[in-house]
């Protein structure tokens, strides 16, 4: 995997931590990093095509919609940049 994969992967890491602090329970903790793995993914496909012009932002806005999770889109994932 290249740099940026790890780094996604410690950032979900972190998230599912936040969350499940103590790790007692091991299948949701591993269920949320998980999640939180994915949605990364999905935003840095996002942020790499959105990029001021017309077709880049559009295409941002359809991969928006089709990962939208009914909270404000895969923007309000919580992720920090």
């Amino acid at each position: 995997m290249n740099e940026q994969i790890y780094k996604i992967a410690r950032q979900a890491d972190a998230l599912a931590r936040e969350i499940e602090p103590d790790l007692r329970e091991i299948v949701l903790y591993n269920r949320i990093r998980d999640e939180k793995f994915a949605e990364l993914i999905v935003l840095e496909c996002v942020n790499s095509v959105m990029d001021g012009t017309k077709e880049g932002d559009y295409y941002a806005m359809r991969i928006e919609q089709h990962f939208d999770n009914g909270q404000g889109g895969i923007l309000h994932f919580g992720v920090e940049e």
